[in-house]
């Protein structure tokens, strides 16, 4: 696409383009003072009220769930206009508050190094000079839906938006690491970023993945999304792309790229998300000493978008509903709704198919009676795996899959 190489080797464009997207601490400060309004995510565990902000460079209106590192969350509503969620209202999730305020496009390097035969310091230009390829894919936050878990878990309270849908450019990363030439025996491929801790001693953010993942084809190092370069937000000049994974390992400012011999020993891999070794990652509140694993491969999801939770409406015999659904590690097979507590299921249609990782789009119809309707959705991918009822609960406030009800009051 010619327009990124041209943005890349104009002086004048680069100038622009780090005006257009600096990233300046008084606009951080600013956040909360340009709140627009108050918006309830309806968190169990209370505390559910969030300002919404437009403060936030490249960003339009969002969720503030923190200024230092930003944390902005997407409105629900966003997700009923489309299956790709618009870059100017994609969520944020940092875990270092030290980023970068603008990046020099001419001086950036991806550094490839460690067990390879050749070290590589890649340049923008050189990188956009690779095959190219184009992903639908979801990226959502490991703890997306933490302020849901009842009982209440330490960290972000999310509600449902720390997550978003967009179509990614860039190259494969077994091409940058078949360029290294990687040597026999290596084991996993670790990825840094550009963003510092902000306390001394603490741990850069790197995560990793196993060799053949890395190598898969899918595994992407993406500089564009939705047709456009990446907001510095979320991760310009470049991001890995994991397909199916959540985003922990989609690296921002992604800027190392080392080939491990052995596993990776480091906090964000050995200690850091990491998830119960149980059936659906749930363990019972207070269990200690339970087995854990890396948190790793999506599971199914899906929301209504159509009406948010408590609208009233006037009564009809029935309505039409929609939303969004994912398949997690794999598509979209199937989405039924229910407006009786799960008594009686409708299937749904399902919208046009993006790509096994991407959103897909349901559209039914389900019965009203007078009051409370609390309607189900409920998704199955095409490995056959199906939401869940009931709540699953892990002291990390990670994988939330279960069936989500909205209720709509019919008056």
């Amino acid at each position: 696409m010619d327009n990124f190489d041209a943005a890349l080797a104009s002086e004048t464009s680069r100038r622009r383009f780090l005006r257009r997207t600096a990233l300046g601490t008084a606009g951080l400060a600013a956040a909360p003072a340009l709140a627009q309004q108050l918006v309830d995510l309806k968190l169990p565990g209370g505390n559910a009220e969030r300002p919404m902000t437009s403060a936030f460079p490249g960003k339009g209106s969002m969720i503030l769930q923190r200024i230092h590192p930003p944390l902005l969350e997407t409105p629900m509503d966003v997700f009923d206009k489309s299956v790709f969620t618009p870059n100017d209202q994609f969520f944020v999730r940092w875990h270092w508050a030290d980023i970068p305020t603008s990046i020099d496009v001419e001086s950036f390097r991806l550094k490839v190094f460690g067990h390879v035969n050749r070290p590589l310091s890649i340049s923008l230009a050189q990188l956009l000079r690779l095959p190219r390829v184009e992903m639908a894919a979801v990226n959502q936050c490991s703890g997306n839906s933490r302020g849901l878990f009842q009982p209440r878990v330490a960290g972000a309270q999310w509600g449902n938006g720390a997550m978003g849908n967009a179509k990614w450019l860039g190259v494969r990363l077994r091409d940058v690491l078949d360029l290294a030439g990687v040597k026999a025996g290596a084991v996993q491929v670790r990825f840094g970023a550009l963003d510092q801790p902000v306390v001394a001693g603490a741990p850069d953010f790197e995560k990793a993945l196993g060799l053949d993942h890395a190598r898969d084809g899918e595994v992407m190092i993406a500089f564009g999304m939705n047709g456009e370069q990446l907001p510095l937000l979320n991760g310009f000049p470049c991001r890995l792309i994991v397909p199916g994974w959540y985003s922990t390992y989609w690296v921002k400012m992604l800027n190392a790229i080392e080939v491990l011999p052995g596993p990776d020993d480091q906090y964000w891999m050995a200690k850091a998300y990491k998830i119960p070794a149980t059936p659906g990652a749930n363990v019972m509140p207070g269990q200690k000493d339970f087995p854990t694993v890396p948190i790793n491969r999506m599971i199914p999801r899906s929301w209504m978008t159509s009406l948010p939770d408590g609208q009233v409406i006037a009564y009809e015999a029935s309505i039409p509903v929609g939303g969004i659904a994912m398949g997690g590690d794999c598509g979209v097979a199937k989405v039924d709704v229910s407006s009786d507590g799960g008594r009686t299921w409708y299937r749904t249609t399902l919208g046009s198919d993006e790509g096994k990782y991407s959103f897909r789009r349901w559209d039914g119809r389900v019965p009203l009676r007078r009051g409370p309707n609390p309607i189900m959705v409920r998704c199955w991918n095409a490995n056959g795996v199906a939401q869940p009822m009931k709540p699953i609960w892990n002291p990390g406030g990670f994988m939330r899959g279960n069936i989500e009800t909205t209720t709509i009051i019919a008056a």
